[in-house]
């Protein structure tokens, strides 16, 4: 992991056409801006993790199996 000290208004940029700005500090918190394609999906951690746990349950709560499910669509 790279870790990076950035004070306001100050960016990172990643690859071509991705920018990390700091646009705001305080207290234990820093607000940042992303400027990046649109094409581009950027999500914060949580909500993937929440999507993610959400689909798994929703597998195991409807009793389907992956191995299931493969052979129905090779049909």
């Amino acid at each position: 992991m790279l870790i990076l000290s950035r004070k306001e208004n100050e960016s990172i940029i990643i690859g071509e056409g991705i920018e990390i700005k700091v646009v705001q500090t305080g207290k234990g918190y820093a607000k940042i801006g992303i400027d990046a394609p649109k094409s581009l999906m950027i999500l914060r951690k949580e909500l993937m993790t929440q999507i993610k746990n959400e689909n798994l349950h929703s597998v195991v709560e409807n009793d389907v199996r992956l191995d299931d499910l493969s052979k129905k669509l090779i049909r």
